[in-house]
């Protein structure tokens, strides 16, 4: 049976021929029967255990916190600090291979991602695999279609148009290059003319009004076709020496892809899209710059970029968009006495696909807006929905009165949700602790969560009945019967649910508890770690998870995407390869744990 060992489960597929070949030699065959503890708290360790059939529960006192089934080893951790820190019960007949510790310390100093991925230390597992994954970053990008990257609008004018007219062309559309159709020869001839030539221009001495841009323009262009790949783009510049290339599909100009679009798409495109927010004059401008937040979070995610930054630059180019579409919406008066801000996962920088909108706006003291405010507002909120953002089914948007006042009144309400805490007081208080603006005046959203925070303290039932609210999907063990597919239940999980609410609300009770006034989870947790709410092995293992959750959501988002179907959030735990679902039952442990603190912390147990 060792011969049968598969090496294909996660964390042996990192081995080589003889590093299989120890384990092959040093694995034998046992046998438990349903219930029979097989480690004990305490005790030390001899083997490492790869489940062939059946189910092993991992307790701390009498609460499950995993469950490993077939292809899973369990316990690496124990192993390697020499003694056991769980119990580990047959839920039902076991039959594992178990492998001798000496060979687990051999394969250890032998490979380094076998080590990490063996561990139940999570960052450790997540740092190999993120290792696995950045080696083909380049090279993905690389391989990627040419009009993928940012394309230059291809302006064309005559062989005869004066120089002076295509420089003012250039400051009219914000260009430095046009192309010159020449039309003495059959077929026109096609050249470029570029702001570096217009110093010959200069030089030549004739007046730039009389000056014909053809006699300057370079005919020898260099083209290539949309589904050409970067990579050969890029060895193209730099064998002919050239900085652009003309775009052409089946004899239409699509673009100019310009060398230094093709070096920033390689290195990181988001000062690209930022350009073109800048430049828009209008919503349908922005538009088109949504769409390239998507399509840049889409790569960046497939070619191994660390979700956690691919979030953050979401979060400024969001930010950038929306504050670029209310300041086309809005007059510069209304800009200046108010604050717009975002909230949920957009206001804590943790969002990645598009999502519901939820924002408010908060009018200075004493200001009087516009009679039209309410049409200005509806119009912000159309607009986002027409960038990709649907409408919040509870209209929490500046479109509803209720998320557009003045400072004193959004102070009023907040103090209202403390002091008068209902489920919507609850869920909007929730809601609005993660409050980021994003146009006008900051403080005066800065001012209104300073309020809120000298008041979210001492006030012990309010805090425990909003902490509950990590229970509120119930369903406490169904995931686990999903994750390992036992009984007929439906193999989709959804990770906000099982996952990410839990976590990122717990955090955020804490640091309501603690006054921490950052708005995102990481900040959150980093303020609980050093105030000593947290242990540093429990933030770390929390900030892990929700990265991890948040890329495994991205990836079934993107898959949704591709195959044209909506986002749901769901995941197929079926399709997860072995390291996922190894990684996930560690992620959801760890969430697992929290809730045990969490309860502990705010007393849930005796919340009604």
């Amino acid at each position: 049976m060792p011969n049968a060992f598969n090496f294909a489960a996660s964390p042996f597929d990192c081995l080589n021929q003889d590093e299989q070949r120890l384990v092959r030699n040093s694995v034998d065959v046992v046998y438990f029967p349903e219930g029979e503890t097989i480690l004990d708290i305490g005790t030390t360790p001899t083997h490492l255990f790869v489940i062939i059939k059946g189910y092993v529960t991992q307790l701390e006192g009498s609460e499950v916190i995993t469950t490993y089934g077939p292809e899973d080893c369990f316990d690496g951790r124990s192993l390697v600090a020499g003694k056991v820190s769980s119990r580990f019960v047959a839920a039902e007949e076991v039959v594992a291979y178990q492998l001798a510790h000496q060979a687990v310390s051999d394969l250890i100093a032998s490979n380094a991602t076998f080590g990490a991925l063996l561990f139940s230390d999570l960052s450790n597992k997540l740092s190999a695999l993120s290792e696995r994954n950045s080696q083909h970053e380049l090279q993905s990008l690389t391989l990627s279609r040419v009009d993928e990257a940012f394309l230059r609008p291809a302006y064309v004018v005559d062989y005869s148009t004066d120089i002076l007219s295509v420089v003012k062309l250039f400051q009219e559309r914000r260009s430095s290059t046009v192309l010159v159709r020449d039309p003495r020869t059959d077929p026109p001839g096609l050249g470029i003319f570029t702001a570096t030539t217009l110093q010959r221009a200069v030089l030549d001495g004739r007046p730039l009004n009389q000056l014909p841009v053809g006699e300057l323009a370079n005919f020898a262009l260099i083209e290539v076709r949309p589904s050409d790949q970067l990579g050969d783009a890029m060895a193209s510049m730099l064998r002919h020496r050239v900085h652009r290339l003309v775009v052409v599909e089946e004899g239409r100009i699509v673009g100019i892809l310009e060398s230094l679009d093709l070096f920033s798409f390689l290195s990181n495109q988001s000062h690209l899209i930022t350009e073109k927010i800048e430049e828009a004059h209008d919503l349908e401008g922005l538009s088109q710059a949504a769409a390239q937040i998507t399509r840049m979070m889409a790569l960046l995610y497939r070619s191994g970029s660390r979700v956690n930054l691919i979030a953050k630059l979401v979060q400024q180019l969001n930010a950038r968009l929306f504050e670029r579409a209310w300041q086309l919406i809005a007059p510069a008066e209304l800009v200046a006495h108010s604050c717009l801000f975002v909230m949920g996962s957009e206001g804590r920088g943790e969002q990645l696909l598009k999502t519901d909108q939820d924002n408010g706006l908060i009018l200075r003291d004493g200001y009087n807006p516009p009679a039209q405010l309410d049409v200005l507002c509806l119009r912000f909120s159309e607009a986002l929905k027409g960038f990709g953002y649907p409408p919040c089914p509870g209209h929490i948007m500046v479109s509803n009165p209720q998320w557009r006042k003045s400072a004193s009144e959004f102070g009023q309400m907040t103090r209202q949700w403390l002091m008068l805490p209902d489920g919507d007081s609850l869920m909007n208080l929730a809601i609005f602790m993660d409050a980021h603006a994003v146009c006008g005046d900051v403080r005066l959203l800065e001012n209104v969560q300073r309020g809120l925070m000298k008041l979210a303290t001492d006030h012990d039932a309010m805090l425990a009945r909003f902490a509950a609210a990590i229970d509120a999907f119930g369903n406490r063990t169904g995931w686990w019967n999903r994750l390992l597919g036992l009984g007929d239940t439906d193999q989709h999980l959804n990770l906000k649910k099982e996952g990410i609410f839990p976590l990122v609300h717990g955090v955020r009770s804490l640091a309501l508890a603690r006054r921490v006034t950052d708005t995102s989870t990481a900040a959150r947790i980093a303020a609980l770690v050093g105030d000593g709410t947290l242990s540093t092995e429990m933030g770390t293992d929390l900030l892990e998870s929700l990265h991890f959750f948040m890329g495994l959501k991205l990836k079934a988002g993107l898959a949704e995407l591709d195959t044209g179907k909506a986002v749901t959030g769901a995941i197929d735990v079926a399709r997860l390869s072995s390291l996922d679902r190894d990684l996930l039952k560690d992620t959801l442990g760890v969430v697992k744990r929290f809730k045990v603190l969490l309860r502990q912390r705010f007393h849930l147990d005796s919340v009604g």
